[in-house]
């Protein structure tokens, strides 16, 4: 399982705005989804971090991609990042959770 490191929420923090900024969003929405205690960065990365901590990367692209499902208008009925055959095969988070996926298998 990779860490959390400096450079991982670095690297997080920018995939973060980027995505939000693709979406229309705002850190408010993400900290809506994510029931975070703010919307400032570390508060949405804290609530990230624990997500990792307890299910690992995959878990963190998982819980990404329910959000962004949410956003979307899909409903929540599955477990949090549970794929259905309704997603959108062409999320960039579902590409994402993939390309974790696949490197694990490898």
């Amino acid at each position: 399982m990779s860490s959390w490191t400096p450079e991982f929420e670095a690297d997080l923090t920018l995939l973060l705005k980027d995505w939000l900024k693709q979406q229309g969003r705002t850190q408010a929405d993400l900290r809506r989804n994510l029931r975070a205690v703010s919307t400032r960065m570390p508060a949405l990365l804290e609530v990230l971090e624990r997500e990792h901590n307890m299910r690992g990367l995959a878990g963190l692209a998982d819980r990404l991609c329910s959000v962004e499902a949410e956003w979307h208008g899909q409903p929540s009925s599955e477990p949090a990042g549970v794929a259905t055959a309704d997603d959108d095969p062409f999320g960039q988070l579902d590409l994402l959770l993939q390309e974790i996926r696949d490197d694990c298998t490898d």
